[in-house]
């Protein structure tokens, strides 16, 4: 049974009509685009219900065959609509740490929201990430303004 297979056949149980797209990710991982009528249903509170969907699918698929890649269940593009309310927000708070050049503490975030985070800013002149190590009890974020290069400061003029 294919992923797009066995996804449709766990919603069919949940009592869901859905229409399911199969397409690749940026990183190269199937994704399952699920479009129906009451979407909100199966997205669930802040994406909850379809972050249970896609671990229960991903469980399934790997206790057939332990290389399977990993599968992306999204509904009515929810994942990258709220990758874009993250980034930007997470843009607005940056702003002041650009102006105030004092750090800012973000809320506690998964992995996959910090992960955004930290690519949003990996190449931002004025703005840094920081996270705790991994073993940290709390998974939170600090937006930190970047000291300049000492470069920069080593080729202005002297007068």
């Amino acid at each position: 049974m294919t992923p797009k297979e066995l996804l449709d056949t766990i919603l069919g149980y949940l009592g869901f009509v859905v229409q399911i797209d199969e397409t690749q990710s940026e990183g190269g991982n199937p994704t399952l685009q699920i479009y129906m009528e009451e979407s909100h249903t199966l997205i669930g509170r802040d994406g909850e219900t379809l972050e249970a969907i896609q671990f229960l699918l991903n469980r399934l698929l790997q206790s057939k065959d332990k290389d399977a890649p990993k599968v992306i269940v999204d509904c009515e593009h929810y994942r990258s609509m709220r990758e874009d309310r993250i980034v930007q927000r997470v843009r607005e708070l940056a702003e002041r740490v650009r102006i105030s050049g004092r750090s800012l503490q973000l809320e506690p975030m998964n992995s996959y929201e910090r992960r955004i985070v930290h690519n949003a800013f990996k190449d931002d002149p004025d703005v840094a990430t920081w996270s705790p190590s991994d073993s940290a009890r709390i998974k939170q974020i600090t937006l930190i303004k970047r000291q300049p290069k000492q470069e920069a400061a080593q080729q202005q003029p002297q007068s």
